[in-house]
């Protein structure tokens, strides 16, 4: 017999093969299923309205129960269900009777450490020198005594504690809190398959993330990359999709004696990577062997495809080098995005941009910490309901288009494809177009431009009508 947190889900659609990779994919159709049923769960509580309006993490689990057979001659699963959590408190309370139980529940009333804490707030307050520095000691001991506390299961009912799994880094606070480590462990602890996963924002945006109500998300690198690494140990896991094979090879636009241009594909790097990808580094100096110096003077995101100069020697590279530093380089980009814009409608977006430490390689808009990005923008066309626009970048911050095109105090309207601060697909439709820059050897203007079409997309003419 089921308890309260675990949903029945009758659905029509099949199983996946392996189980969700968390920390990026396309959420499943079972898991949008009991995403709904989360969503008409917590329209029945209106007392937490107004804090789910400030915006607030829940996660779906849907797993398999050996004890449940399936329905024969029938595609609808019988033995399907699904947990649900969300992160943090909700109501102030981190139990409530349809979501699964916290990790570890550090706000039971008696425990140690509700005692432990409420004994440091009291020496803190005191104001004496002595007793404000035992209450910091106390604190840092409670810390880790806390850390001790979570335990971590995987699906070979192999238990972790946090600190072992973080190794010699110090867990972010709320570690463990999160719905991804949360539904996993209760999955564990009910002898519950779990098939796949997926977690989505409601609620407004905060002031410095990006989020979207009703959008999915994957789970955090800061605080949950280390344990879902354990928990998910046993399990049948899709493989990253961000190591894929490149669909399309990098192309030399130009060269000559000094410099190269090339046009790289999306899902390419621009320098080498931990995980050993492909890259426009590498794969430059193999076809220019006698090219010396650094190679790349600019780069572009991952998933930004477009036009890239590089210099085959060191005098070329200081070159291009200060022609960046003085912003004597020009570059456009063309990107779609997800919503029609008024054609013709132009702009100029000033935001602070600075890395979200707890969840790179993400970027964040920080009034205090972001350093200035401006961008240019102009609308040229709509199709098929996306709004089509240049894009002119000042400044030259990790993620600066995708963040100042999808923030709320930008245009906030993602980039299609976007699968950080939009709606993940199959490429990112943002391209560097047009790069202008002066010859290192002649000082001529030299300005290059490059169309893309890509047949997989549904717009396979989208890039050409840009170029009229």
């Amino acid at each position: 017999m089921r308890d309260n947190m675990t949903h029945a889900l009758r659905s029509k659609h099949d199983i996946p093969k392996q189980f969700t990779f968390p920390h990026c994919y396309t959420p499943h159709p079972l898991v949008v299923e009991a995403a709904d049923k989360v969503k008409e769960e917590i329209a029945q509580h209106p007392e937490w309205k107004e804090e789910i309006e400030r915006g607030k993490m829940f996660g779906v689990l849907v797993c398999e129960d050996s004890k449940s057979s399936h329905s024969e001659g029938n595609k609808e699963q019988s033995g399907i269900c699904f947990l649900a959590a969300f992160s943090g408190t909700l109501g102030g309370q981190t139990r409530h009777p349809y979501f699964v139980e916290p990790v570890y529940d550090l706000m039971e009333e008696g425990s140690y450490f509700k005692q432990e804490e409420a004994a440091i707030s009291t020496l803190v307050r005191s104001g004496q020198k002595e007793q404000i520095e035992e209450g910091k000691q106390r604190s840092v001991l409670l810390q880790r005594w806390l850390f001790s506390q979570y335990h971590f299961l995987n699906a070979k009912g192999e238990s972790a504690e946090m600190q072992q799994l973080f190794g010699s880094t110090t867990p972010p606070s709320g570690t463990g809190d999160c719905c991804a480590p949360k539904l996993l462990q209760s999955a564990y602890r009910k002898g519950l398959k779990p098939i796949c996963i997926g977690e989505f924002w409601m609620g407004q945006s905060p002031k410095n993330e990006i989020r979207v109500e009703g959008q999915f998300y994957p789970a955090c690198s800061a605080k949950c990359k280390p344990l879902l690494r354990h928990m998910l140990t046993g399990l049948d896991v899709e493989p990253n999709p961000l190591l894929k094979t490149i669909d399309e090879p990098l192309t030399i636009v130009y060269q000559d004696d000094d410099i190269v241009v090339v046009n790289k594909p999306s899902g390419m790097l621009a320098v080498p990577g931990k995980d050993a990808l492909p890259n426009v580094q590498e794969e430059i100096r193999e076809r220019f062997p006698h090219a010396t110096g650094p190679l790349i003077v600019h780069r572009l995101d991952m998933d930004t495809s477009g036009l890239m100069v590089l210099a085959l020697n060191e005098e070329t590279y200081h070159n291009l080098q200060e022609q960046f530093v003085q912003h004597k380089v020009k570059k456009r980009y063309t990107a779609l995005l997800e919503r029609e814009l008024p054609v013709g409608q132009t702009g100029r977006i000033d935001l602070p941009i600075c890395p979200d430490i707890s969840d790179r390689p993400r970027q964040m808009v920080n009034y205090e910490y972001g350093k200035r990005s401006i961008t240019e923008y102009k609308v040229v066309g709509n199709i098929h309901g996306q709004a089509l626009v240049h894009l002119w970048p000042h400044t030259g911050r990790t993620h600066q288009l995708r963040v100042h095109m999808a923030h709320p105090s930008g245009l906030n309207n993602p980039i299609v494809g976007d699968r950080l601060y939009g709606t993940p697909g199959k490429r990112l439709c943002l391209h560097a177009e047009e790069l202008a820059f002066f010859h290192p050897k002649t000082g001529e203007e030299r300005r290059f431009c490059q169309f893309i079409v890509h047949n997989s997309l549904k717009f396979p003419t989208l890039w050409k009508l840009l170029g009229s």
